[in-house]
C-alpha cells in the first residue's frame, strides 16, 4: 500500500463530487485535518475507515488500497 498514490487518489475523488475536505469529513464523521494528512500521503486511513471511504467517494476497495487502477507504468 502506498500512501501518497492512496491520498492523491482520494483528494482526486473528493474533488471530483466537489467536496472540501471538511465536507468529506463530516460525511466520515472524522476531523479535516485527518483528511488532509491522508491526501498529503502522512498517514493512511485506520482500517475501520476503509469501507466508509470508499462508498462516499464511490471506489472499489482495491483501487482505494492500491491508490488507482495499475495501468502498468511501473
Amino acid at each position: 500500500m502506498d500512501s501518497i498514490k492512496t491520498g492523491k487518489l482520494i483528494c482526486e475523488c473528493r474533488k471530483k463530487q466537489g467536496m472540501s475536505q471538511k465536507d468529506l469529513a463530516k460525511k466520515l464523521n472524522i476531523t479535516d485535518k485527518a483528511v488532509s494528512k491522508w491526501e498529503r500521503g502522512i498517514s493512511f486511513p485506520d482500517i475501520s475507515m476503509l469501507i466508509p471511504i470508499s462508498k462516499v467517494l464511490e471506489i472499489s476497495l482495491y483501487d482505494l488500497l492500491t491508490g488507482g487502477k495499475d495501468d502498468g507504468s511501473e
